[in-house]
């Protein structure tokens, strides 16, 4: 028997397939974050890439970081909000992002329902940067941004 990738996996529901393990985020005190889980969609060894799904609940969010990988995001279901670099713009359904080598990111679900997103990045990548406190001034230091980082 091989572990060769399913063909087909059915839907069971939105956000949920037919096996995929939801999986934590990260491990608990890795980084701040609140209340979000991930799922490999696809993550065969064979691909240069991996799509996952992540879903953040009702006033939850992703960590603040960058990293050298690019991201490429699509908004699957649910609103809220997202920095990407010195903007904030609000999401909703079938919105893509782009997120670039080395920009600060985050993305935080409206207080009334869960905020999905598919994530396609390398399969190979780096590890997370989490800003310093140097950092974390210079982002505060753009009004939009520090209204978005104390709404959590």
């Amino acid at each position: 028997m091989t572990d060769a990738p399913k063909t087909f996996r059915r839907a069971e529901r939105t956000g949920r397939w037919a096996e995929v393990d939801v999986l934590a985020y990260k491990a608990e005190g890795a980084a701040p974050f609140k209340d979000i889980t991930r799922q490999v969609l696809f993550g065969d060894p064979n691909l240069a890439c991996e799509l996952r799904y992540f879903e953040i609940a009702p006033g939850g969010h992703s960590t603040l970081e960058r990293h050298e990988h690019l991201h490429a995001v699509m908004i699957f279901r649910g609103r809220g909000q997202c920095m990407v670099g010195d903007r904030v713009m609000d999401v909703g359904p079938h919105d893509l992002i782009s997120i670039p080598s080395l920009t600060w990111h985050q993305f935080r679900a409206s207080t009334e329902e869960p905020l999905g997103f598919l994530c396609m990045v390398n399969r190979e990548r780096d590890r997370p940067q989490l800003p310093n406190d140097a950092e974390l001034g210079e982002l505060r230091a753009n009004v939009a941004i520090a209204a978005f980082l104390d709404s959590a």
